[in-house]
């Protein structure tokens, strides 16, 4: 399934816990539809020591959110905006569809 929200992309959480925060999209999981964004959905985990991190104890990290709870940021507007799949060029291209231009 081809998935509409890229690594490296700016999000807004539409829905759940977080709506109405922001953040970068650090990974995407195509198996699972999850993704990892910036500074959302923290959880606090807790580490055993090891040799990169010797003193243990809980760690804040960011917990994977479901791409449905996701939406795009149109880069010059600073609206979300649903992406549609255009060919120009000769290349299929994500399009936003409030602005019609190429993301």
């Amino acid at each position: 399934m081809k998935l509409k929200i890229k690594t490296g992309d700016t999000v807004r959480v539409v829905a759940g816990d977080h709506k109405g925060s922001e953040g970068k999209v650090v990974t995407v999981n195509l198996q699972k539809n999850k993704a990892i964004v910036e500074g959302v959905n923290m959880v606090s985990k807790h580490e055993k020591p090891s040799a990169k991190n010797p003193q243990g104890g809980i760690v804040k990290k960011e917990a994977p959110i479901h791409i449905s709870n996701l939406s795009l940021i149109d880069g010059k507007s600073g609206e979300t905006t649903r992406v549609g799949f255009e060919i120009r060029d000769g290349k299929k291209v994500r399009v936003s569809k409030k602005s019609n231009e190429v993301i």
